[in-house]
C-alpha cells in the first residue's frame, strides 16, 4: 500500500513541477548553479576556474579578501586537527566549545556590546531573534527592501508584519505613534544587500526610542566595511547599544567564515540562549570555524588596509562606469547595481559579461522587485585595477550589445 501510494504521488507531483520549471525558463527567472572548481593561487578570491573556464569574479561578498588569508586557512586548519571536523550536538548539549566561547566574547567586545552569541547562518539568527521577542498580538516593522530572512522573520513569529517604503523613517515614526497593543520591534538591514545603499540608522533609532519600540539591524554587510574601524554601519553613523540594542552580523561576508551572530546585552542574550528556537534546535558551528573567525577578526584591526584599498577600488569602478556613461545608484558601498529591468536583458548582459570573462550574476524577481532586475556587482579589496577597468570595458561592450 505504502509503495503504491508513493507511486501515485510521484506520478502526479513530477509533471506539475516540471510545469513550473518550465515557466520559469520561459520568464527568463529560471536559476543554475556555476560549479567552482578551484581558485587562482595569485588572485584568490576574485579569480577562480568555474565550469570548467577561467573567469574573474565580481559577485562574491568576500569583500575585504579574507576568506583565502594564509592566517585564516591555517587557523582553521589547525583547530580542526585538535577539536575535530564537527561540533558534534547543539550548543546546549556539547557542541559549546573554547573557541566558540572566546569568540563571542571577542565579537561583544568588536560591536561594543556586553555579550554575543553564534549562530549558524544569518537567515537561523533572524528568525531567532524574531521568534524569541515577539508573538502573536505584537507587530513588526520592516522596510520593503529587507532581506528575505528578515522578512520571513516577522511572518514565522506570528505578529503582525507592516511594511514601510524603503528607507523611509518618517513613515516609521508615524507608524509608531499610532496607538497600539503589545510590542514593536523595527527590523532593517544596514546595508540594503541588493541596492547597495544604507538604512536612515539614526533617524530610526530615534524613533524607536521615542515610541519604546526595539530596533534591530541585520548589518550583514556593513560589519568589516563600514565605520572607521571597520565596526559596521552602526560606527558609521555613530550609534551605540542604548540606540541600537539588537545587532545581528554575519562572518561570511567581509570576515570571509561563515555563520553568524547577535550582539547585545546580557540580558537579551540570556532570553535568546533559553528561547530562540533556531539557536536550541541546530548544530553549532564547527570549533574550527569559529577559530577561522577569531583570526579574521583580528585581522580586521591589523590590516585595516585591506579596508582603504576596498574603499580605492569602489571609487575607481564607479568612476570609471560614470566616464563610460552607464547610469549606476548612489551606493559607495561594495555592492554597486546597474539595473536593467527586464529578466530577460539582465540575463543576456549577464551571459555577455561571461564570454568575456567576468562572472556577474544577474539578479531577478523575487530576488529584487518586479520591472528592476539587475546585475549586483560587487568589489572585493582583492581586486586589481585591471580587473576593474577591463570589467567595465566589458560592460560597455555587453549593455550596448543588448540594448
Amino acid at each position: 500500500m505504502t509503495r503504491s501510494c508513493s507511486r501515485a504521488s510521484e506520478s502526479s507531483l513530477n509533471p506539475a513541477l516540471r510545469e513550473r520549471l518550465d515557466e520559469l525558463r520561459g520568464r527568463d527567472l529560471y536559476r543554475r548553479r556555476r560549479v567552482v572548481q578551484e581558485w587562482s593561487q595569485e588572485d584568490a578570491g576574485v579569480v577562480a576556474s568555474v565550469d570548467g573556464a577561467r573567469r574573474v569574479v565580481f559577485c562574491s561578498n568576500d569583500y575585504l579578501g579574507l576568506s583565502h588569508h594564509p592566517r585564516v586557512v591555517a587557523a582553521l586548519r589547525d583547530a580542526a586537527a585538535r577539536y575535530g571536523v564537527g561540533s558534534g550536538a547543539s550548543h546546549l548539549v556539547t557542541g559549546h566549545g573554547i573557541e566558540h566561547h572566546a569568540l563571542e566574547e571577542e565579537v561583544a567586545a568588536f560591536t561594543g556590546r556586553e555579550r554575543a552569541l553564534l549562530f549558524s547562518t544569518g537567515y537561523m539568527a533572524n528568525l531567532g531573534i524574531a521568534a524569541a521577542l515577539v508573538e502573536r498580538g505584537d507587530q513588526v516593522l520592516e522596510d520593503r527592501l529587507n532581506h528575505a530572512s528578515l522578512l520571513d522573520a516577522a511572518l514565522l513569529s506570528g505578529a503582525r508584519l507592516s511594511r514601510y517604503a524603503h528607507c523611509d523613517a518618517t513613515a516609521v515614526a508615524a507608524k509608531l505613534a499610532e496607538p497600539r497593543e503589545g510590542a514593536t520591534l523595527v527590523m532593517t538591514d544596514g546595508v540594503f544587500s541588493m541596492d547597495g545603499d544604507v538604512a536612515p540608522l539614526s533617524a530610526l533609532a530615534s524613533a524607536a526610542q521615542s515610541s519604546g519600540a526595539l530596533l534591530m539591524v541585520d548589518d550583514a554587510h556593513g560589519i568589516g566595511v563600514l565605520g572607521a574601524r571597520g565596526r559596521g554601519t552602526l560606527e558609521h553613523f555613530g550609534l551605540d547599544a542604548g540606540r541600537v540594542p539588537i545587532l545581528m552580523g554575519t562572518f561570511g561576508k567581509a570576515l570571509g567564515t561563515c555563520g553568524a551572530f547577535v550582539a547585545g546585552a546580557e540580558e537579551l542574550i540570556e532570553y535568546l540562549i533559553q528561547r530562540s528556537r533556531t539557536y536550541i534546535y541546530t548544530t553549532a558551528l564547527p570549533p574550527a570555524i569559529a577559530c577561522a573567525t577569531r583570526t579574521a577578526l583580528r585581522l580586521i584591526d591589523e590590516e585595516s588596509w585591506r579596508r582603504d584599498r576596498l574603499l580605492a577600488n569602489i571609487a575607481r569602478f564607479r568612476s570609471a562606469v560614470h566616464q563610460a556613461g552607464i547610469e549606476l545608484s548612489s551606493s559607495a558601498t561594495p555592492i554597486q547595481p546597474i539595473v536593467l529591468g527586464s529578466a530577460a536583458r539582465a540575463v543576456a548582459v549577464s551571459e555577455a559579461l561571461w564570454e568575456r570573462g567576468f562572472w556577474v550574476t544577474a539578479i531577478r524577481p523575487p530576488t529584487v522587485p518586479e520591472g528592476t532586475a539587475r546585475l549586483r556587482i560587487t568589489l572585493s579589496a582583492a581586486h586589481h585595477d585591471d580587473h576593474i577597468d577591463s570589467l567595465v570595458d566589458a560592460l560597455t561592450h555587453a549593455l550596448r550589445g543588448t540594448s
